[in-house]
C-alpha cells in the first residue's frame, strides 16, 4: 500500500506552519512542499495539487477558490482550512465531535472543510442544547469571544510581536459592524433560526481562546436549568478524545478562566456555570485557536480521512 501524500498549499501561514509541525516528522505519509521560490508558481502548484492524495488549504478564501479551479485529478480529496466553503452544500463540516455521524461524514468525504476557531466553541456549546430542546433555536444569543493575537493571521503576529512602540493595542474588540463572516456559520451548525449576535475580541498574547455565551433562565424552557445543560453536554461529549465538560463541582470552584491553559494541544474544554438567585448560566468555551481552532482540527480530518483515528 503507497504512503498518502500530503500537499499543504500555504504552508507558510499561521495555520499552515502549526499542520506543517505537526505532520513533518510522521513516516506514515509523504508531506509535500514547495521551495519558497516556486510558491506562487501557479503550474508548480496546480502539478502538487493534482499530484496528491489531499491537499490542505490554508489559504485566504479567494485563493482557496482558485486552488481549486487548478484541480483536475478527481481523486484528490480537499481539507479547506478557509472560511470559503464552509457553509457549502457538498462539503463535510470537519468538526468530528458534533454528532456521531460526524466522523463517517468527514472519513468519506472529498471535500471537507475546517470549521472557524471561534465558531468551533459556539457550536461545541449551542448544537447539543438546541437539539436537545433545552434552547430556542430562535434564543438572542450574544457571543463573546478572546482569541489570541495569532488569530488575525500572518500579519497580526508581525504587528504584534514589533517593536513595543509599534504594537497594537492590549486589547481589541473588533466586528463592530456585527456582520461577521463566522456568523452564519454558528447560525447553521449550532440549528439556530436567528442570526446570533457576536463580538470578538484579541488580547496581547499569542495564542488561545475563551468564548462565552451568557443566558437567562426565564428565556429557556421550564427544565432547562443549569445542571440540565450541563447533563445534556457530558451526555453528548462523553468518550470524546478532544472535548471535555468539567464536572459542576469543578467549574464551581473556578473564579476566572485562563485563555491559553490547552495551547499547544487539540483539546477543548466547555463549562457550564449560574447563578440560580439571578436567573443566570454561562457557557464557556476554551482552547488554542491554533490547536482545535485551527490546525488541530484540520490533523484530526486528515486522520479520520486516512482511516485513522
Amino acid at each position: 500500500m503507497s504512503i498518502p501524500r500530503i500537499f499543504i498549499d500555504g504552508d507558510q501561514g499561521t495555520t499552515g506552519l502549526q499542520i506543517h509541525a505537526r505532520l513533518q516528522a510522521r513516516h506514515d505519509l509523504e508531506l509535500v512542499t514547495l521551495a519558497p521560490d516556486r510558491r506562487k508558481d501557479e503550474r508548480l502548484r496546480a502539478q502538487a495539487l493534482n499530484d496528491c492524495d489531499i491537499a490542505i488549504l490554508c489559504l485566504p478564501d479567494e485563493a482557496a477558490r482558485q486552488a481549486l479551479s487548478l484541480l483536475r485529478n478527481p481523486d484528490v480529496r480537499i481539507i479547506d482550512a478557509s472560511s470559503a466553503h464552509r457553509t457549502h452544500p457538498g462539503w463535510a463540516y470537519g468538526f468530528p465531535e458534533m454528532s456521531a455521524d460526524q466522523p463517517r461524514l468527514i472519513a468519506q468525504a472529498s471535500r471537507v472543510t475546517n470549521p472557524g476557531c471561534y465558531p468551533t466553541g459556539a457550536i461545541a456549546l449551542l448544537h447539543p442544547l438546541v437539539g436537545a430542546g433545552l434552547m430556542p433555536a430562535d434564543y438572542p444569543l450574544d457571543i463573546h469571544a478572546m482569541s489570541g493575537y495569532s488569530g488575525g493571521g500572518r500579519a497580526a503576529v508581525q504587528a504584534h510581536e514589533a517593536e513595543p512602540a509599534a504594537r497594537p493595542p492590549a486589547f481589541q474588540v473588533y466586528g463592530l459592524g456585527l456582520a461577521h463572516k463566522h456568523v452564519p456559520e454558528i447560525q447553521r451548525y449550532a440549528g439556530l433560526s436567528l442570526p446570533p449576535v457576536f463580538v470578538p475580541a484579541y488580547g496581547s498574547y499569542r495564542q488561545g481562546i475563551v468564548l462565552t455565551i451568557a443566558l437567562h433562565q426565564r428565556l429557556l424552557p421550564p427544565a432547562a436549568d443549569a445542571q440540565a445543560l450541563h447533563a445534556c453536554l457530558a451526555r453528548h461529549y462523553a468518550g470524546a478524545a478532544h472535548v471535555r465538560v468539567l464536572p459542576l463541582a469543578e467549574s464551581s470552584a473556578l473564579e476566572r478562566l485562563d485563555p491559553q491553559r490547552l495551547n499547544g494541544t487539540n483539546d477543548m474544554e466547555l463549562a457550564v456555570f449560574a447563578n440560580p438567585s439571578r436567573g443566570q448560566v454561562l457557557l464557556t468555551a476554551v482552547f488554542d485557536n491554533l490547536g482545535k481552532g485551527a490546525a488541530g482540527a484540520a490533523v484530526q480530518n486528515l486522520a479520520l480521512m486516512l482511516g485513522r483515528r
